[in-house]
């Protein structure tokens, strides 16, 4: 309730004719059934932007961190977030890592639609990094379809660290359907996990055309390693930036 509520009278009437969003293969996203979001990660505003382009709910998973915030600001941040069905991934890795992904594939199972930033945090420099074998161990076990999705200009709108957005058109661009079905049954090798995420990053960086960086993404831009151009995910070749 509460996420529609949010949707219809702050999202929707507020954002579309500040924003003035568009979106290009909003007709891939299927009108029922599950499918996953799969998308680049250049600000805040991604998860409000891409719910309020789409007719239908978008479940996100997020960092567990947001939900566990101490002081008053953090328990109503949690309750906020849980309000709008996010979902809290731990990060560690092991056990917590698996039960988010038994989470998202029970979204999934219910036939919804769930958003995922493979990268697994914002981009530090507006560049793509290497996904997380997440995306591809929650599409292998339910059999989703993943849809990979480009966030555009909203690096600009809300860069890191800025509070108050500076107004500005932004859009985005959803592809079609991957065809992962060669993979079937296979989400426990870890050889075809990394290259699902691969080809699912790959995808994303055809829509994005964003220069590629084949290493996690660091929390802060000045860790971030120089540019090494001419590569995409998995070896494979990379689109050119575009011209700034």
């Amino acid at each position: 309730m509460l996420y529609w509520l949010i949707k219809r009278l702050l999202a929707e009437p507020v954002l579309t004719p500040v924003l003035r969003p568009w979106v290009r293969g909003a007709e891939n996203v299927p009108a029922s059934g599950p499918a996953i979001l799969a998308s680049n990660h250049l600000s805040v505003a991604d998860t409000v932007l891409l719910p309020t382009v789409l007719r239908r709910r978008v479940t996100f998973i997020a960092k567990a961190e947001m939900f566990t915030a101490a002081g008053v600001r953090g328990r109503l941040s949690a309750g906020l977030l849980r309000g709008v069905g996010q979902l809290p991934v731990d990060r560690s890795g092991g056990r917590a890592s698996a039960a988010a992904i038994d989470a998202a594939v029970e979204v999934l199972g219910r036939g919804e639609v769930l958003g995922i930033y493979p990268e697994g945090t914002r981009s530090p420099d507006g560049r793509l990094y290497r996904g997380r074998t997440g995306v591809a161990r929650i599409a292998l076990r339910s059999g989703a379809p993943v849809l990979p999705v480009a966030m555009v200009g909203t690096g600009e709108l809300m860069p890191r660290g800025r509070l108050v957005p500076r107004v500005r058109r932004v859009g985005v661009v959803i592809g079609e359907p991957l065809d992962l079905s060669r993979y079937a049954g296979r989400a426990d090798d870890q050889f075809v996990v990394r290259s699902v995420t691969d080809e699912i990053m790959a995808a994303v960086q055809r829509l994005s055309r964003q220069e590629y960086v084949d290493e996690y993404a660091p929390r802060h831009a000045a860790d971030a390693p120089p540019p090494t151009p001419g590569r995409g995910p998995g070896g494979r070749s990379a689109p050119r930036p575009p011209h700034r």
